[in-house]
């Protein structure tokens, strides 16, 4: 009888979480006026910009990026490349900003083709060139803020919107970061 009724109150809470939860097509004000102000100036940041300006003179092939993608897909842990991406400046910045802003749960800098520059936690795949977080706010270098719908993430375990905000240099578009969102502390 204890465990029927545990389970009853479970899914109780449960549903009363999920109901509170916004999975329309419709972005909260909230998350639009954060991304306006705080993320845009973010990824405006010094060490952000030179690291996908960096990233970008490299000029890495797209041939070349998808082999890297197939490899990290395919790797369970981490190696060196991953450890390299994983512990750079940029992706010190970035966790410094989680650490101060509980409502991050992950954050990821993008190149011009998509190609992760710097993140707060592995991602399951290298390239986001193909992806609408990427594709969407690089808009063929035009730059554009996008916002995902309300998710669980399977990386981050956690409910979350993916906010994608473009990195400008000299007023052109030369990457994009993506912040993952925690809805639920963000409130």
């Amino acid at each position: 009888m204890k465990n029927k009724r545990f389970l009853f109150i479970e899914i109780l809470l449960l549903t009363i979480f999920f109901s509170s939860i916004n999975f329309s097509q419709e972005t909260p004000a909230s998350i639009i006026n954060l991304a306006k102000s705080k993320l845009v100036n973010w990824a405006s940041s010094q060490q952000i910009v030179a690291s996908v300006h960096e990233q970008n003179a490299k000029n890495i092939s797209l041939e070349k990026i998808k082999e890297l993608d197939k490899k990290w897909t395919a790797t369970s842990g981490l190696d060196d490349f991953m450890n390299n991406i994983l512990n750079n400046d940029c992706s010190q910045y970035l966790k410094n900003l989680r650490k101060e802003n509980n409502f991050i749960v992950e954050a990821f800098v993008m190149d011009n083709k998509g190609a992760n520059v710097a993140m707060t936690n592995k991602t399951s795949d290298y390239w986001q060139g193909d992806e609408d977080k990427f594709v969407r706010c690089f808009n063929n270098g035009s730059g554009k803020i996008h916002y995902g719908k309300t998710t669980f993430d399977e990386s981050t375990q956690t409910y979350l919107i993916q906010v994608s905000v473009p990195v400008f240099e000299n007023n052109k578009t030369i990457g994009a970061v993506t912040f993952g969102i925690d809805y639920g502390k963000f409130k």
